[in-house]
């Protein structure tokens, strides 16, 4: 390689290293642990040392997905340029930041995933439609899907005629057999991305779901026992734990997804550097992510726990658990996610079911939305401006 282009590889690569910070510092690090410190289960310090641990064992075991589509799924007949990815990185770098600054939760996977695009086509790529409408599905319905669940959950955990004992047990058993669903890396044949169920029953050399439905089963039995016992012992402990096990698990699945926003530009500069492999840049992403978790989300997890909505340890569960499952299904088709959007969705409707509009701040909520749609477009156009402008002076 000539010295420019080692230059440009290692620009890309701090861009790279910057967007990874941001994305702790903000979407990634502050919405995990949101309702746990808004409900007091856990200080802001303290859940963003513990959000940047699991955000960084999540990049490290589930990222390769996200990442992948990210920089080789959004579009097509052309490979990005270390000067674009750099472009891609500052764009998206730049928005988030603007939202850290600001106070409002811009939502990661709009301004990357705008900016990817735009600068793909304005260097002559072709758009993918199936991708984007499946994209675009999961952030429409994922406010619906994860509200309402929360909406729902929140609803029925405070009755008197469903103790917690059983009905936070029951939320525990569920999140528990998806657990033991979800890919890890190098749990699947030749060490590809593969499931616990999986896993036992390649192990055991037993073919179809009788296997896996046991082990789910297994899983869901356990926790549901141990969750039902630390209740009946100390409710409130054991809600506060609970709730602290579902935002452990919640910033693993960020971890996971918001890596490849920040690494899934970088992957097509090293298709041909084999000496690279894709964990060492997961590990990189990683590494950010932590680093941003602890030094700048503080702020970020300030707000949303504190001006979205009043929740209590309960309602903090619903608002939790569907933030996982969406999450998770969103990391295992590798579709880029917002987690801003996943969480403070899953918020709104935990809270709507406190005490209607009045526990939540319509007029902030209403912002947020504005922001999200607006680094989208935004995003898209600068990426698409700064393409054909590098594309002039690159043929000059």
């Amino acid at each position: 390689m000539s010295p420019s282009v080692i230059a440009l590889f290692v620009f890309a690569s701090l861009a790279s290293l910057f967007m990874a910070w941001v994305i702790g510092a903000g979407s990634s690090g502050a919405t995990p642990f949101a309702p746990a410190v808004g409900a007091n289960a856990i200080s802001t310090m303290r859940a963003a040392f513990v959000v940047g641990v699991f955000g960084f064992a999540g990049a490290v075991v589930q990222g390769a997905n996200v990442s992948e589509a990210v920089g080789h799924g959004l579009v097509g007949g052309v490979t990005l340029p270390a000067a674009g990815v750099i472009v891609v990185l500052v764009i998206g770098a730049g928005l988030m930041a603007l939202g850290i600054k600001t106070g409002y939760p811009i939502a990661t996977a709009f301004t990357v995933t705008g900016a990817v695009i735009g600068v793909g086509i304005g260097l002559g790529g072709t758009p993918v439609p199936s991708k984007y409408l499946q994209i675009g599905a999961v952030w429409v319905l994922t406010p619906v899907v994860g509200g309402g669940i929360a909406y729902c959950i929140a609803s029925v955990l405070p009755r008197s005629d469903v103790p917690e004992r059983y009905s936070v047990a029951l939320l525990a058993a569920l999140v528990a057999a998806a657990l033991a669903n979800v890919e890890f890396a190098h749990l699947g044949p030749g060490n590809s991305m593969g499931s616990v169920t999986g896993f036992v029953r390649r192990t055991l050399g037993a073919d179809g779901v009788a296997v896996p439905i046991a082990v789910s089963l297994l899983a869901a039995a356990s926790v549901a026992a141990l969750v039902r016992w630390d209740v009946d012992r100390d409710i409130d402990g054991g809600l506060r734990r609970v709730l602290l096990a579902l935002g452990s698990l919640v910033a693993f699945s960020a971890g996971g997804s918001q890596v490849g926003l920040a690494v899934g530009p970088l992957l097509p500069l090293f298709d041909d550097l084999e000496a690279i492999p894709v964990l060492a840049v997961l590990v990189g992403g990683g590494f950010g992510i932590l680093v941003g978790s602890w030094t700048g989300a503080p702020r970020m997890i300030k707000s949303l726990s504190r001006d979205y909505s009043s929740l209590g340890p309960r309602r903090s569960i619903s608002a939790l658990v569907p933030s996982f499952l969406i999450a998770q299904l969103a990391v295992l088709f590798g579709v880029p996610v917002s987690f801003n959007e996943i969480v403070v969705s899953a918020i709104i409707g935990s809270g709507a079911a406190v005490g209607g509009g009045d526990a939540v701040d319509a007029n902030k909520i209403l912002k947020t939305v504005g922001a999200w749609a607006s680094s989208l477009a935004l995003a898209l156009a600068l990426g698409y401006g700064a393409a054909v402008l590098l594309a002039v002076v690159s043929a000059a």
